[in-house]
């Protein structure tokens, strides 16, 4: 054991922890607000933090053990069974997100018929599917005993066995393609669809803000100036949130996805010390969706304030009658302000 294995192990170890308490406090938020569990993104989220919170509580301890023991950290049947969720939690997850763009984008683009295009059994359709297609491919892995351990990647995951190169590169490929490949495409149409529309609302919004501007001789200069400054923060805010929607994607899954795609070479010889880092960087998406996707947005940080405030306020008055009547009155708010 050497220290860039205990440094990697102490990174998953953090990174599970993370996302095991956001996701939760996703889910918590889900389960608390009806105003959320009755919007069609609810659906996908919740998709989405599940997949996360089984991520962190089963592979990413595997994995971890495995860094540090450098061989196999479980037996064959269990090591199969995480080999297994890890190809369809990774799969449904990535589906997810693309379900989540989707959403965003015809919720952008067509403001208007959102409601009648996008429903919520239409959502849960949607979250079928990804089942489906993920079960797909793990059961199909699991049939031809592709699950296994890699010593390249420290973990349980998807391995050959045994001579049939031709047929395990063929379902690699086909099942990146259909996972990672085709929720990169969706995200990218939708964003950038997105983008497009932002820009061209805040295109407007500048145009009949320099109007004003000028109609208004007799404003001060610093108030015309804090209005560009506005103007240039919200052309920023719109490329910001796609780029962290896109590039966090990219950075977590294309690393790992390569690296697997390019071992079906016959010369290709992956390095352990990368294997793990891309394998790493596939985990840390887990800790990172819950802000990127929830909690950074005012509905949830709202929820999310709330729970806090109970669990804090029934730590300090157990027992108070009072404090019963204000959780009371502060649940009639929130449904309010929701």
């Amino acid at each position: 054991m050497d220290f860039p294995d205990v440094l990697s192990a102490s990174f998953l170890v953090a990174v599970a922890l993370v996302s095991l308490l956001s996701n939760l406090l996703v889910l918590l938020c889900f389960l608390h607000s009806t105003e959320i569990r009755r919007q069609v993104p609810g659906v996908f989220t919740m998709n989405l933090s599940l997949c996360n919170i089984l991520i962190a509580v089963l592979n990413m301890p595997a994995t971890a053990a495995g860094i540090l023991r450098r061989q196999q950290p479980f037996g064959d049947r269990w090591c199969s069974s995480v080999s297994f969720l890890e190809t369809f939690l990774t799969a449904n997850a990535m589906l997810s997100m693309a379900a989540l763009s989707i959403d965003r984008w015809v919720a952008v683009v067509f403001p208007l018929s959102y409601s009648s295009k996008m429903r919520y059994k239409d959502a849960v359709v949607m979250v079928c599917y990804s089942w489906m297609h993920s079960f797909t491919f793990s059961l199909t892995a699991l049939l031809f005993s592709w699950l296994r351990y890699s010593d390249a990647y420290a973990s349980c995951t998807l391995q050959r066995s045994g001579g049939d190169r031709v047929k395990f590169a063929i379902f690699t490929a086909v099942f990146h393609a259909g996972s990672f490949v085709l929720s990169f495409l969706t995200l990218c149409f939708s964003y950038l669809k997105v983008l497009k529309v932002a820009r061209f609302h805040c295109k407007r919004i500048d145009v009949i803000t320099m109007q004003t501007l000028f109609l208004l001789v007799d404003i001060h200069p610093s108030v015309k100036q804090r209005c560009l400054a506005e103007q240039k923060r919200r052309k920023q805010r719109a490329t910001k949130k796609v780029s962290i929607f896109i590039g966090s994607f990219v950075i977590c899954f294309a690393p790992y996805v390569i690296t697997r795609l390019a071992e079906l070479l016959p010369f290709v010889d992956v390095n352990r010390r990368w294997g793990i880092i891309s394998k790493c960087l596939t985990y840390s998406k887990a800790a990172s969706d819950p802000f990127a996707y929830s909690l950074l947005r005012q509905q949830y940080r709202k929820v999310a304030l709330h729970i806090v405030n109970r669990l804090l306020r029934r730590d300090l008055y157990p027992s108070s009658g009072h404090n019963s009547s204000l959780d009371t009155e502060s649940d009639y708010c929130l449904q309010r302000i929701s």
